[in-house]
């Protein structure tokens, strides 16, 4: 029909392809589109939104690439009159491709801006309870959980209890890792040397997969934890358990977990932060491995550094 079957073709698959990815993208075994939070549901909203509004983009832009190439394509009886190759500048045309891409970002950009205020403060469902602060410390290649208030420390692991606001002070004793529980919500990097916060909450009982999504290693694959959600008696229960029957954490052991490897789900009735805090020291792990001769003798911290960082990490939510 058409003498440049290859535009056509183009348009075709392109078409089929994207309905294919359309239908894909709303698999319900996509877990990060099943979220059981409130920062989940918040964060899946704001993908569903861009995924709409960018296939809207894609839609009108096919739409006008077939208008195109049939309204201007090498046809019998051909006008000149619908097609001037000398045609140069068009302000009016400039102004409108200026345009639609800033009022692209704009429309992208005000419910993003929105959904990072709101995730700063614990959920608006449970405000009325007090966040309970659990330390997230990603090693290579493992997540280490410290409850201060609770004074457990859990390995690959972490409980909660469901419907209960927490808020988690994320950092990192070496490598730069990246916490995310897909079904809960993420991701926020993990560092040496600072913290991060951020508030996390599960409405329904349940195990969620946890991992480090930065690439930190050849370990990195098996950097994950379990997030289990468990209901207030059964938390509670927990507590008063692992306060009564887990060892206490030495020093000695929680050096062997500085070294980079992977560690088995271990329950400790005592933290590392009794002895180093990560948030403030970022050359503990190097030196623990510096004494087993794997490295070199990192650099020591700057003293004053580190106070003005506990200062800044740690002085907003010195009330918890």
């Amino acid at each position: 029909m058409f003498k440049n079957r290859k535009a056509w073709l183009i348009v075709i698959s392109s078409l089929i392809s994207l309905v294919i990815i359309t239908a894909l993208g709303v698999r319900s075994d996509l877990i990060v589109l099943d979220p059981k939070g409130p920062v989940g549901e918040i964060q899946k909203d704001l993908i569903i939104f861009s995924l709409y509004f960018m296939l809207a983009i894609v839609v009108i832009i096919f739409a006008v690439f077939t208008f195109v190439i049939i309204k201007y394509r090498n046809r019998k009886n051909f006008n000149d009159r619908d097609y001037d190759p000398n045609l140069h500048g068009s302000t009016k045309l400039e102004i409108i491709w200026t345009l639609i891409p800033l009022l692209i970002v704009i429309a992208l950009s005000i419910p993003n801006a929105k959904a990072l205020y709101d995730l700063k403060e614990a959920p608006k469902s449970t405000a009325h309870k007090e966040p309970i602060v659990i330390h997230a410390t990603a090693v290579d290649w493992k997540w280490i959980f410290s409850y201060p208030e609770e004074e457990i420390e859990t390995i690959n692991y972490v409980n909660v209890p469901e419907n209960h606001p927490v808020l988690f002070k994320i950092t990192a004793a070496d490598s730069m890792a990246s916490f995310w529980v897909p079904q809960i919500g993420g991701q926020v990097y993990g560092m040496p040397g600072m913290v991060n916060e951020l508030y996390l909450q599960a409405d329904e009982v349940g195990t969620y997969e946890g991992r480090n999504s930065n690439f930190t290693g050849e370990g990195m694959a098996h950097q994950q934890f379990d997030f289990v959600a468990l209901n207030e008696e059964e938390y509670s229960s927990w507590v008063e358990e692992t306060k009564e029957t887990a060892p206490k954490l030495t020093e000695e052991t929680y050096q062997k977990l500085m070294l980079p490897d992977t560690a088995e789900r271990t329950t400790f009735s005592s933290t590392h932060l009794e002895f180093v805090d990560h948030g403030l020291n970022s050359t503990y792990a190097l030196k623990v491995r510096a004494d087993h001769g794997l490295i070199e003798e990192p650099i020591e911290d700057n003293e004053e550094g580190s106070h003005e960082n506990e200062h800044s990490n740690h002085g907003s939510h010195a009330h918890h």
